[in-house]
Protein backbone atom coordinates (compact mmCIF):
# COMPACT_ATOMS: atom_id res chain seq x y z
CA UNK A 1 0.00 0.00 0.00
CA UNK A 2 2.94 2.43 0.51
CA UNK A 3 4.38 1.63 -2.66
CA UNK A 4 1.04 2.72 -4.20
CA UNK A 5 0.44 6.18 -2.53
CA UNK A 6 4.12 6.81 -3.41
CA UNK A 7 3.52 6.02 -7.26
CA UNK A 8 0.54 8.21 -7.32
CA UNK A 9 2.10 11.10 -5.56
CA UNK A 10 5.35 10.99 -7.87
CA UNK A 11 2.42 10.56 -10.78
CA UNK A 12 0.89 13.58 -9.23
CA UNK A 13 3.94 15.97 -8.57
CA UNK A 14 5.32 15.15 -12.24
CA UNK A 15 2.16 15.96 -14.13
CA UNK A 16 0.30 18.97 -11.63
CA UNK A 17 2.42 21.44 -14.11
CA UNK A 18 0.41 20.34 -16.78
CA UNK A 19 -2.63 20.54 -14.54
CA UNK A 20 -2.90 23.92 -13.97
CA UNK A 21 -3.84 25.27 -16.95
CA UNK A 22 -5.92 22.01 -18.15
CA UNK A 23 -8.62 21.04 -20.70
CA UNK A 24 -9.79 17.97 -21.49
CA UNK A 25 -12.68 15.74 -24.07
CA UNK A 26 -13.06 12.33 -22.62
CA UNK A 27 -15.67 10.16 -24.43
CA UNK A 28 -17.40 7.16 -22.08
CA UNK A 29 -19.16 4.11 -23.83
CA UNK A 30 -21.76 3.28 -21.22
CA UNK A 31 -23.38 -0.53 -21.16
CA UNK A 32 -25.54 -1.97 -18.74
CA UNK A 33 -26.56 -5.81 -18.80
CA UNK A 34 -30.48 -6.12 -18.43
CA UNK A 35 -32.61 -9.06 -16.92
CA UNK A 36 -34.02 -10.55 -19.64
CA UNK A 37 -35.77 -13.50 -18.01
CA UNK A 38 -39.60 -12.08 -18.39
CA UNK A 39 -39.41 -12.74 -21.78
CA UNK A 40 -37.61 -17.04 -21.06
CA UNK A 41 -41.35 -19.34 -22.22
CA UNK A 42 -43.98 -16.21 -22.40
CA UNK A 43 -45.84 -17.53 -25.06
CA UNK A 44 -47.47 -14.27 -25.52
CA UNK A 45 -44.47 -13.20 -27.33
CA UNK A 46 -43.77 -13.92 -30.88
CA UNK A 47 -40.70 -14.25 -31.94
CA UNK A 48 -40.68 -11.28 -34.35
CA UNK A 49 -42.04 -9.55 -31.07
CA UNK A 50 -39.09 -11.37 -29.34
CA UNK A 51 -36.26 -9.85 -31.62
CA UNK A 52 -37.41 -6.41 -31.67
CA UNK A 53 -37.53 -5.66 -27.51
CA UNK A 54 -34.27 -7.05 -27.50
CA UNK A 55 -32.89 -4.51 -30.41
CA UNK A 56 -35.10 -1.96 -27.80
CA UNK A 57 -33.17 -2.87 -25.14
CA UNK A 58 -29.71 -3.25 -26.16
CA UNK A 59 -30.18 0.37 -27.66
CA UNK A 60 -31.38 1.85 -24.02
CA UNK A 61 -28.74 0.08 -22.64
CA UNK A 62 -25.94 1.29 -24.68
CA UNK A 63 -25.00 4.82 -24.44
CA UNK A 64 -21.83 7.30 -25.35
CA UNK A 65 -21.00 10.30 -22.91
CA UNK A 66 -18.95 13.02 -23.41
CA UNK A 67 -16.81 14.60 -20.33
CA UNK A 68 -15.54 17.93 -20.73
CA UNK A 69 -13.09 19.33 -17.91
CA UNK A 70 -10.58 21.86 -16.67
CA UNK A 71 -8.67 21.53 -13.51
CA UNK A 72 -11.96 22.41 -10.97
CA UNK A 73 -14.80 21.95 -13.51
CA UNK A 74 -16.63 19.41 -15.52
CA UNK A 75 -19.67 18.87 -17.94
CA UNK A 76 -21.13 15.17 -18.56
CA UNK A 77 -23.85 15.10 -21.56
CA UNK A 78 -24.92 12.18 -23.29
CA UNK A 79 -24.52 12.26 -27.05
CA UNK A 80 -27.88 11.28 -28.86
CA UNK A 81 -28.50 9.78 -31.93
CA UNK A 82 -30.98 11.82 -34.17
CA UNK A 83 -34.19 9.43 -34.01
CA UNK A 84 -35.79 7.71 -36.81
CA UNK A 85 -37.85 10.14 -38.97
CA UNK A 86 -41.53 9.12 -38.11
CA UNK A 87 -40.54 7.56 -34.71
CA UNK A 88 -41.20 8.78 -31.64
CA UNK A 89 -39.31 9.48 -28.39
CA UNK A 90 -42.11 8.33 -26.59
CA UNK A 91 -41.79 6.80 -22.69
CA UNK A 92 -38.38 6.06 -23.01
CA UNK A 93 -38.12 9.37 -24.04
CA UNK A 94 -39.67 10.73 -20.90
CA UNK A 95 -37.71 8.58 -18.67
CA UNK A 96 -34.91 9.67 -20.14
CA UNK A 97 -35.43 13.73 -19.11
CA UNK A 98 -36.77 13.09 -16.27
CA UNK A 99 -34.28 11.23 -14.89
CA UNK A 100 -30.98 12.58 -16.37
CA UNK A 101 -29.93 15.66 -18.10
CA UNK A 102 -26.96 17.50 -18.54
CA UNK A 103 -24.33 17.59 -15.12
CA UNK A 104 -22.28 20.00 -14.09
CA UNK A 105 -20.10 19.50 -11.25
CA UNK A 106 -17.76 21.80 -9.68
CA UNK A 107 -14.63 20.30 -7.23
CA UNK A 108 -14.20 23.32 -5.83
CA UNK A 109 -17.72 23.40 -4.09
CA UNK A 110 -18.29 19.55 -4.50
CA UNK A 111 -21.73 20.50 -5.98
CA UNK A 112 -23.14 19.38 -8.93
CA UNK A 113 -26.15 21.43 -11.12
CA UNK A 114 -28.17 19.27 -13.46
CA UNK A 115 -30.85 20.25 -15.75
CA UNK A 116 -33.99 17.67 -15.79
CA UNK A 117 -37.54 17.92 -17.74
CA UNK A 118 -40.95 16.22 -15.65
CA UNK A 119 -43.95 16.83 -18.17
CA UNK A 120 -43.36 19.41 -19.38
CA UNK A 121 -41.82 21.56 -16.64
CA UNK A 122 -38.19 22.39 -16.12
CA UNK A 123 -35.96 21.78 -12.59
CA UNK A 124 -32.94 22.77 -11.69
CA UNK A 125 -31.47 20.42 -9.48
CA UNK A 126 -28.75 22.01 -6.62
CA UNK A 127 -26.96 19.89 -4.70
CA UNK A 128 -24.00 18.59 -3.32
CA UNK A 129 -22.07 15.53 -4.39
CA UNK A 130 -21.59 12.53 -2.61
CA UNK A 131 -18.69 11.97 -1.16
CA UNK A 132 -17.53 9.10 -1.12
CA UNK A 133 -14.58 6.91 1.28
CA UNK A 134 -12.79 5.96 -1.83
CA UNK A 135 -10.15 2.59 -0.85
CA UNK A 136 -7.33 2.88 -2.95
CA UNK A 137 -6.05 -0.84 -3.90
CA UNK A 138 -2.68 -2.35 -5.02
CA UNK A 139 -4.28 -3.04 -8.08
CA UNK A 140 -2.84 -1.34 -11.61
CA UNK A 141 -3.92 -2.22 -15.24
CA UNK A 142 -3.13 -0.37 -18.27
CA UNK A 143 -5.79 1.50 -20.34
CA UNK A 144 -5.16 2.86 -23.56
CA UNK A 145 -2.17 4.59 -22.93
CA UNK A 146 -2.93 5.62 -19.21
CA UNK A 147 -1.86 3.70 -16.12
CA UNK A 148 -4.75 2.51 -14.07
CA UNK A 149 -5.08 2.47 -10.54
CA UNK A 150 -8.18 0.51 -9.25
CA UNK A 151 -10.09 2.18 -5.82
CA UNK A 152 -12.80 0.68 -4.80
CA UNK A 153 -16.52 2.36 -2.27
CA UNK A 154 -20.10 1.72 -0.73
CA UNK A 155 -22.45 3.85 -2.33
CA UNK A 156 -25.92 4.40 -1.09
CA UNK A 157 -28.50 4.07 -4.09
CA UNK A 158 -30.29 7.15 -5.26
CA UNK A 159 -33.77 6.38 -4.81
CA UNK A 160 -34.69 6.79 -8.62
CA UNK A 161 -31.20 5.01 -9.65
CA UNK A 162 -32.83 2.57 -11.84
CA UNK A 163 -29.56 0.66 -12.12
CA UNK A 164 -30.46 -0.70 -8.19
CA UNK A 165 -33.54 -2.43 -9.24
CA UNK A 166 -33.55 -5.76 -10.48
CA UNK A 167 -36.88 -8.68 -10.64
CA UNK A 168 -37.69 -10.56 -7.80
CA UNK A 169 -36.51 -13.96 -8.07
CA UNK A 170 -39.27 -15.42 -5.82
CA UNK A 171 -42.86 -16.49 -7.13
CA UNK A 172 -44.75 -15.71 -3.59
CA UNK A 173 -45.47 -12.14 -4.70
CA UNK A 174 -48.20 -10.57 -2.39
CA UNK A 175 -51.35 -8.75 -3.91
CA UNK A 176 -53.42 -6.15 -3.99
CA UNK A 177 -56.77 -6.37 -2.37
CA UNK A 178 -58.47 -6.14 -6.17
CA UNK A 179 -56.02 -9.05 -7.29
CA UNK A 180 -53.58 -6.84 -8.80
CA UNK A 181 -50.01 -7.07 -8.25
CA UNK A 182 -48.12 -4.10 -7.39
CA UNK A 183 -45.05 -2.63 -8.98
CA UNK A 184 -43.43 -3.05 -6.03
CA UNK A 185 -43.75 -6.54 -5.21
CA UNK A 186 -42.29 -7.35 -8.52
CA UNK A 187 -39.17 -5.40 -8.08
CA UNK A 188 -36.84 -4.89 -5.16
CA UNK A 189 -33.56 -2.37 -4.80
CA UNK A 190 -30.42 -2.80 -3.23
CA UNK A 191 -29.86 -0.07 -0.58
CA UNK A 192 -26.07 0.33 -1.26
CA UNK A 193 -23.53 -0.65 -3.82
CA UNK A 194 -20.32 -1.29 -4.20
CA UNK A 195 -18.69 0.94 -7.07
CA UNK A 196 -15.34 -0.06 -8.30
CA UNK A 197 -12.89 2.82 -10.30
CA UNK A 198 -9.84 2.91 -12.20
CA UNK A 199 -8.31 6.17 -12.29
CA UNK A 200 -4.93 7.72 -13.64
CA UNK A 201 -3.01 10.20 -11.75
CA UNK A 202 -1.47 10.78 -15.41
CA UNK A 203 -4.04 13.14 -15.66
CA UNK A 204 -4.50 15.23 -12.53
CA UNK A 205 -8.05 16.30 -12.10
CA UNK A 206 -10.26 14.84 -9.73
CA UNK A 207 -13.00 14.35 -12.45
CA UNK A 208 -15.33 11.00 -13.53
CA UNK A 209 -18.08 10.06 -15.14
CA UNK A 210 -21.85 10.82 -14.29
CA UNK A 211 -21.64 11.78 -10.35
CA UNK A 212 -18.46 9.79 -9.68
CA UNK A 213 -14.98 11.99 -8.94
CA UNK A 214 -12.66 12.97 -6.18
CA UNK A 215 -9.93 10.66 -6.47
CA UNK A 216 -6.14 11.66 -7.49
CA UNK A 217 -6.89 11.65 -10.66
CA UNK A 218 -9.53 11.18 -14.06
CA UNK A 219 -11.75 7.65 -13.68
CA UNK A 220 -11.14 5.93 -16.87
CA UNK A 221 -13.59 3.26 -15.94
CA UNK A 222 -16.56 2.65 -13.49
CA UNK A 223 -18.26 0.03 -12.41
CA UNK A 224 -21.62 0.40 -9.99
CA UNK A 225 -24.92 -2.40 -10.16
CA UNK A 226 -25.31 -3.53 -13.60
CA UNK A 227 -23.32 -0.36 -15.61
CA UNK A 228 -20.16 -0.27 -16.92
CA UNK A 229 -18.73 3.21 -18.31
CA UNK A 230 -15.53 2.47 -19.83
CA UNK A 231 -13.36 5.87 -21.24
CA UNK A 232 -12.53 5.14 -25.19
CA UNK A 233 -11.54 8.69 -26.12
CA UNK A 234 -9.32 11.28 -24.56
CA UNK A 235 -8.04 14.45 -26.23
CA UNK A 236 -6.09 16.92 -23.47
CA UNK A 237 -5.66 20.58 -24.36
CA UNK A 238 -7.02 21.00 -27.49
CA UNK A 239 -7.42 24.48 -29.89
CA UNK A 240 -11.12 24.64 -29.61
CA UNK A 241 -12.48 25.06 -26.49
CA UNK A 242 -15.69 24.10 -24.98
CA UNK A 243 -17.05 26.46 -22.53
CA UNK A 244 -18.05 24.54 -18.92
CA UNK A 245 -20.94 26.03 -17.23
CA UNK A 246 -23.76 24.67 -15.44
CA UNK A 247 -27.69 25.14 -17.12
CA UNK A 248 -29.61 28.06 -15.12
CA UNK A 249 -33.25 27.35 -16.44
CA UNK A 250 -36.08 25.84 -14.35
CA UNK A 251 -36.95 25.83 -11.00
CA UNK A 252 -34.27 25.25 -8.13
CA UNK A 253 -34.96 22.01 -6.14
CA UNK A 254 -32.78 19.93 -4.31
CA UNK A 255 -32.38 15.82 -5.57
CA UNK A 256 -34.13 14.55 -2.98
CA UNK A 257 -37.25 16.74 -3.14
CA UNK A 258 -37.11 16.02 -7.04
CA UNK A 259 -36.77 12.45 -6.70
CA UNK A 260 -40.27 12.66 -4.59
CA UNK A 261 -41.89 14.43 -6.85
CA UNK A 262 -40.93 12.47 -9.55
CA UNK A 263 -42.26 9.38 -7.14
CA UNK A 264 -45.53 11.20 -6.45
CA UNK A 265 -46.23 11.98 -10.12
CA UNK A 266 -45.25 8.28 -11.18
CA UNK A 267 -48.13 7.12 -8.57
CA UNK A 268 -50.90 9.25 -9.70
CA UNK A 269 -49.78 8.26 -13.63
CA UNK A 270 -50.09 4.49 -12.40
CA UNK A 271 -53.58 5.05 -10.29
CA UNK A 272 -54.42 6.48 -13.50
CA UNK A 273 -53.94 3.66 -15.80
CA UNK A 274 -55.26 1.08 -13.74
CA UNK A 275 -58.72 3.67 -13.27
CA UNK A 276 -58.92 3.07 -17.06
CA UNK A 277 -58.46 -0.42 -16.99
CA UNK A 278 -60.83 -1.07 -14.20
CA UNK A 279 -63.27 0.73 -16.96
CA UNK A 280 -62.32 -0.93 -19.90
CA UNK A 281 -63.12 -4.29 -17.73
Amino acid sequence: MKNIILFVALIAVTSWSTAQDIYGEATYFSKASIDKSFLEGNRDISPEQRKRIEENLKKASEKTFILKFNRSESLWTEEVALATPGQSGGWGNFMGSSMGGDKYKDMTSNTFTEQRDMMGKTFLIKDDLPQLDWQITGETRQIGNYTAIKATAVKKNDALDMSAFRRRRDDNKKKEEDGETKLTDMIEKDENTTVTAWFTPQIPVQHGPAEYGGLPGLILELNANNTTMLCTKIVLNPEDRSDIEPATKGEEIKLEAYNATFQQKMEEMSQRFRGRSRGRN
